[in-house]
């Protein structure tokens, strides 16, 4: 028969037989920390007595408080589901306090299991999806406390490395319970020392009375006294980090002092703590933008879809991508240029951090005022010797695939068909060889092409306007109106099928892999959503916008342009069509072949779903990474908790806002988030949040015109049913996903950009003002805000 009563620090009290609380204070007691003595009433006595109470069950309860001693004790619910690593079920069941003959511990002890289904542990068990749990009973000599409360070995807010420690006179029941205002000690986790210190008034204390507690007035002499000196609480971080290296990891304890020596109440895991593992500027003063990534990649990124990033930058960025001097990087779960990092590795071939800044700013976007760049501290020889292969295949790389680029722009969609609809019949096996014999080449390719399509003219890309920008001003841009770009593809095919030169699914087939997020392998593409080309439709009827309308404005715009530079500059007219039909060129490579990219990134998609299919993971599948993912495969599932923790990891980076679009140093995204006085636009690690800049709104002239308008500001594409016609839209950062939206309205501002970035290409061809890498933009305005853009000035000015 199972045991019914155990010795506190018993070997074989654990979760399923005594429940969480007990475990961990058996855990703690068996480690030789102080916590009081005392006997667990196990899971098997709840089962047996819950009901009734059998005769036996009452003599060994006796029995064990006898042996105790017969003292004052601490009766304390200790349910199977609580005090897990991701739930505490802090105060949902019943402790019972000074308890003082045996007879009133039986009666505890059943007033502790009935807690078990009161209405609020109830709710909180349904809420953590848990069916199924059973109580456990701590019985402990109570600790007459001339002080109390608790303490947390790491912040439970941001994750920050520093002890939190609050503190009450009497017993922890006034703090635990909310009915005073403790001292609160910020103390260093090593030494011991006081950072801060804030001593409250105390007006009320919980002490020991006749049946139980009661609330009495703190004597007046130490209302406003410090409840622990420097001494005790070098003392207590001490006892704090010997609770967490038995824990391994952050905890929350709680805690008396009685005859100036502490003891140990309870212990659990922190349950809040903000863990920040997917965050490499720690560690590391280096300089980090997330200009044009970021543009690229939005928001947090899954485990799986960093994997196939990581192949994609070794192909498509390869010299960002260098093992061991990657010029790129995840802060906060989310992709960040790595700026020193990059100017560095330029600086190997002789260009200068101040112009290497410069140049690539035109992709990255500009710094903010006053803001310089800190250099990389690497290995000069070791960087060289990764430099030099790298850029010789780069060189054979772009020699191959140029020629060949055609071929491929022409074949990849029906590639990417063909293999997507094998894939749906794939099992673990096929799916393994397909990812090796198939898939990764398909990726390796896709990506390659985009370096080719990226690196083939890059003078012409970066400069092919500039002379007719010299001649023509903001009517240069015109020039160009009506070049088959990939970005504009979305919004003029649904002009197209509009018009109904093109049907639903042919749109689908050429564009239905562009989205907001579409290189994030967890997020569905429009051609997964059914009624997707008609909701869009609607949303443009709706808002009486067309781009049809739009290009053909665009389009004479173009032949009024040349006709002003054939007058003005007739001897000029040859040389800026031959560098705008380069540009033409190179900027069409770029862009399909970045589309293509996106169409592999969306069959990666298709044969992740399909792994996830045929090994139970389901959707879980995206917080594997690749090898991972492979091993499951192979029959060698993750753990369920590897894949728990990652859930909630990408969720909590999820639910912050945008991060600034430059950081300088260790960047802390929760500490960040709940500062009040954050900026959007910069962080620098160990300075204060300076207030944003007066005056105008400055960023990089996307577009040239000029326009005053009403602000809408949207977080997210998903918000754009919200936006009126002819408003000017303000955003951190679109991309080819946000193109249907542009129609609509008069100007477009963003934090994030420079200008080869999505907004400003579209823009230029649409003939919509736009002022892109403000940085602050959507902090500085608000949804209503009247304000003047000038695109060609790059400013922002509000005029109300």
């Amino acid at each position: 028969m199972p045991s019914l009563v155990l010795p506190l620090a018993d070997p074989g009290a654990d979760l399923a037989t005594v429940g969480g609380k007990g475990a961990s204070l058996a855990r703690a007691a068996r480690a030789g920390l102080p916590v009081p003595p005392g006997f667990h009433v196990t899971t098997a006595a709840y089962r047996l007595g819950a009901d009734p109470f059998p005769a036996a069950l009452a003599d060994e309860i006796r029995a064990a408080y006898a042996e105790l001693g017969s003292p004052a004790v601490a009766v304390r619910s200790s349910a199977t589901a609580e005090d897990l690593p991701g739930l505490s079920f802090a105060g949902q069941q019943d402790t019972v306090l000074d308890v003082r003959d045996a007879d009133a511990v039986l009666d505890a002890v059943r007033r502790c299991w009935a807690s078990l289904d009161n209405e609020r542990a109830v709710a909180y068990r349904e809420r953590a999806g848990i069916t199924h749990a059973e109580m456990g009973v701590v019985v402990q000599e109570l600790v007459d406390a001339d002080a109390a409360g608790v303490l947390f070995t790491a912040d439970p807010v941001t994750g920050e490395d520093r002890v939190l420690v609050d503190a009450a006179w009497g017993l922890g029941e006034a703090v635990v319970g909310g009915l005073v205002t403790p001292d609160s000690i910020v103390a260093d986790p090593v030494t011991g020392a006081v950072r801060e210190r804030r001593t409250a008034d105390k007006q009320v204390m919980t002490v020991r009375a006749a049946g139980g507690t009661r609330e009495v007035p703190v004597p007046e002499d130490k209302r406003r006294a410090p409840v622990l000196d420097d001494a005790q609480v070098a003392e207590l971080v001490a006892l704090g980090r010997r609770v967490a290296a038995l824990y391994g990891g952050p905890t929350d304890i709680e805690w008396a002092l009685a005859g100036g020596r502490f003891a140990l109440l309870q212990a659990r895991p922190v349950t809040t703590v903000r863990d920040d593992p997917w965050n490499d500027s720690r560690g590391r003063d280096h300089l980090w933008t997330n200009g044009n990534l970021g543009e690229a990649v939005p928001g947090t990124i899954t485990p799986l879809t960093w994997s196939f990033l990581q192949i994609f930058t070794r192909h498509a960025m390869a010299t960002s991508a260098m093992p061991g001097f990657e010029a790129y990087g995840r802060i906060g779960g989310r992709a960040y240029m790595d700026l020193s990092m990059a100017t560095a590795i330029a600086g190997l071939v002789g260009l200068p951090q101040g112009p290497a800044v410069k140049l690539m700013g035109t992709a990255f976007g500009r710094l903010p005022t006053g803001v310089t760049v800190p250099r990389a501290e690497i290995d000069r020889r070791a960087a060289w010797r990764a430099l030099l292969p790298t850029v010789r295949n780069l060189v054979r790389t772009v020699r191959r695939d140029t020629p060949r680029m055609a071929a491929y722009l022409s074949g990849n969609a029906a590639n990417c068909a063909e293999l997507q609809e094998r894939i749906g019949r794939m099992d673990a096996a096929d799916l393994r060889r397909c990812w090796s014999s198939e898939l990764g080449p398909l990726l390796d390719r896709a990506s390659d092409m985009l370096q080719s399509g990226a690196r083939s003219d890059p003078r012409a890309l970066l400069g092919g306007h500039r002379l007719a920008e010299k001649l023509l001003g903001a009517d240069a841009a015109a020039l160009t109106a009506g070049t088959d770009l990939e970005s504009l593809g979305p919004v003029v095919g649904l002009a197209r099928v509009e018009r109904g030169e093109l049907d639903a699914a042919d749109y689908l087939r050429r564009w239905g892999h562009r989205s907001p997020r579409e290189f994030e392998i967890a997020q569905p593409r429009p051609a997964e959503i059914p009624g997707w080309v008609d909701a869009e439709l609607a949303r443009m009827r709706a808002t009486g916008t067309g781009a049809a309308e739009l290009l053909d404005r665009r389009l004479a715009d173009r032949r009024a342009a040349w006709a002003r530079l054939a007058r003005e500059h007739p001897g000029k007219v040859r040389r800026v069509r031959t560098a705008l039909d380069r540009w033409a060129v190179a900027a069409t490579n770029r862009e399909r072949t970045r589309s293509e990219v996106v169409r592999v990134f969306g069959v990666l998609r298709t044969w992740a779903l399909r792994a996830g299919s045929v090994t139970g993971l389901g959707d879980d599948v995206v917080y594997l990474d690749l090898e991972e993912l492979l091993t499951a495969l192979g029959g060698a599932p993750p753990s369920a908790d590897l894949v728990a923790s990652r859930r909630r990891t990408f969720a909590a980076y999820d639910a912050l806002p945008p991060y600034p679009a430059v950081i300088r140093g260790a960047f802390a995204p929760f500490a960040w988030a709940a500062d009040p006085a954050r900026r959007a636009d910069l962080f620098v690690e160990g300075a204060p949040a300076a207030p944003p800049p007066e005056g105008a709104i400055t960023g990089f002239p996307g577009a040239a015109g000029v326009v005053e308008g009403t602000v809408r500001v949207l977080a997210s594409v998903a918000e754009g049913a919200s936006l009126q016609r002819g408003e000017i839209l303000v955003t951190t950062v679109t991309n080819v996903g946000w193109t249907p939206l542009f129609p609509q309205v008069a100007a477009v501002v963003t934090d994030v950009g420079a200008p080869l970035s999505h907004a400003a290409i579209v823009a230029r061809e649409l003939g919509i003002p736009a002022v892109v890498g403000c940085g602050d933009a959507t902090t500085r305005l608000r949804t209503g805000d009247r304000v003047r853009v000038d695109g060609g000035a790059g400013t922002v000015i509000k005029t109300l």
